[in-house]
């Protein structure tokens, strides 16, 4: 080919490039049913009070807490998992660079320095020896006629972006698991200051109904009683002892640390976060594009989109013009006419490998169907996520109201009768009865407060609270 006949197939070629085969990818629609509105919304959003946005970037503060917030900015910092997904980020990030280089052309060099001896009969009255010496530099480059090259990038940025979404989730979810498990264990503390407080309200009442028994007052059924009793509320002391024990282990290990290294800083009890009076829901809309594990199911379903194009391209021939320059002679590195050079446009068509290529598209268009679906359905969870967060949020609020009013009316119960019991108006079982009920209703009152707080937490989660302020950026 001449010089130009090369120069004209290289405009054709640059003029071509344009085009890329396969679909261009289109953002998935909303579903025509997608409310406008939460079912539940209304009735969990409450009145009054402002509620708290949705979508607060911090919104552990929102409790008012500053241990838990500590816990939760340490664990955004050093989290294990947390660490893994961000190098995941990282390696998609490092491979979204390497296929940009496919734009350019590939230019390698190599040299060789030798000494060569030859047969007398191969050196045809020329010196036998000689000192051999070659060096090179060769430059490969594709046109991307089809778009193979550009669908490519285009398939890894959406997988960068997809791990970056990946990344955020998982810290929405870090922070909610330090947040919930912070709960859980103060929680666990005010039930085992009930269960204290109620066995020695009840150890009172045995000294009490031993020292009638020794004044012949009152019957040994009295006595065993009261210790049964006694000894079933100093029962519960053990088991919340642990279950703290457990939740320590496991906020040290969220933030990074070995699991005994909190033992001191949490041992103290604290009070239990109050939850926000009202948060704000927003719109289905609006959480769709907030939530990162859609966004995640979406840059897939574009990356899969992008690999059809990437399987079509190979329908139709390569061309990739190809030089070369160097040396290569006998006994001196630049000796006149020792250069050399090739420019060469070269065309690899696997015409006949058609079967292949389209089983291949066919393959890619199947991925992309089943990812499409995959989509749909985060959607839909993400949907019935929200949904039951906002319900349960709300229940629990009203469960909250009345437990209160039984913890405090028991607790007046009690007192009564233990007053009217020492005053010999009432007998051992209503005192009995009365410290049973008192303590079911106060650990029920604070069982229920913490899942009170709990769930306020899963429904920021639920709406993608907690995005970070900061995130990696990816390659451009």
């Amino acid at each position: 080919m001449n010089k130009r006949g090369l120069l004209t197939a290289v405009l054709i070629a640059s003029a071509l490039s344009a085009c890329a085969v396969g679909p261009d990818f289109q953002q998935p629609a909303m579903s025509a049913r997608m409310p406008e509105h939460f079912v539940r919304a209304e009735s969990s959003t409450g009145s009054g009070a402002p509620a708290e946005p949705a979508g607060d970037t911090e919104f552990w503060r929102s409790f008012n807490d500053p241990q838990l917030s500590a816990l939760v900015e340490r664990a955004l910092a050093t989290n294990n998992d947390l660490r893994v997904a961000l190098a995941h980020y990282d390696s998609d990030n490092a491979l979204l660079r390497e296929a940009k280089f496919d734009r350019y052309p590939t230019v390698t060099a190599s040299g060789e320095v030798g000494h060569q001896r030859v047969s007398q009969d191969q050196a045809f009255g020329f010196p036998r020896s000689a000192d051999v010496y070659s060096l090179s530099a060769n430059a490969s480059w594709e046109f991307d006629l089809w778009g193979r090259v550009r669908r490519n990038i285009e398939a890894q940025r959406a997988e960068t972006a997809a791990a970056s979404s990946d990344l955020q989730a998982l810290q929405i979810s870090v922070a909610g698991e330090v947040a919930n498990v912070y709960v859980h264990l103060r929680g666990a503390q005010e039930r085992l200051r009930i269960a204290r407080d109620n066995a020695g309200n009840q150890r009172e009442t045995l000294r009490i109904v031993n020292a009638r028994l020794d004044a012949g007052r009152d019957a040994d059924f009295d006595t065993s009683r009261a210790q049964a009793q006694f000894e079933a509320t100093a029962s519960r002391v053990p088991a919340l002892e642990a279950q703290i024990a457990v939740d320590e282990h496991r906020l040290a290990v969220l933030t990074g640390r070995t699991p005994g290294e909190l033992i001191a800083a949490l041992d103290t009890p604290g009070p239990l976060p109050a939850r926000p009076s009202r948060i704000d829901p927003d719109t289905p809309g609006n959480l769709l594009r907030r939530r990162p594990d859609v966004a995640a199911a979406e840059q897939r379903l574009h990356a899969a989109t992008a690999r059809v194009g990437v399987a079509t391209a190979d329908l139709f021939p390569r061309l990739t013009l190809e030089g070369m320059i160097g040396s290569f002679a006998f006994g001196g590195m630049f000796n006149v006419g020792s250069e050399t050079n090739l420019v060469a446009l070269g065309i690899d068509w696997s015409f006949l490998d058609v079967g292949r290529v389209r089983a291949r598209i066919a393959a890619s268009n199947a991925d992309a169907s089943g990812l499409l679906a995959q989509y749909q359905q985060t959607v839909l969870l993400a949907l019935e996520d929200t949904e039951n967060a906002l319900v349960r949020y709300s229940n629990t609020r009203r469960e909250d109201e009345y437990l209160e009013h039984a913890a405090t009316s028991s607790t007046r119960a009690a007192q009564l009768a233990r007053t009217q019991f020492q005053a010999g108006t009432i007998g051992l079982y209503e005192v009995l009865d009365a410290q049973r009920v008192q303590l079911q209703a106060q650990d029920a009152f604070a069982e229920v407060r913490t899942r009170s707080a709990a769930t306020a937490i899963a429904l920021y989660k639920a709406l993608a609270g907690g995005w970070p302020q900061h995130m990696p950026v990816q390659e451009e």
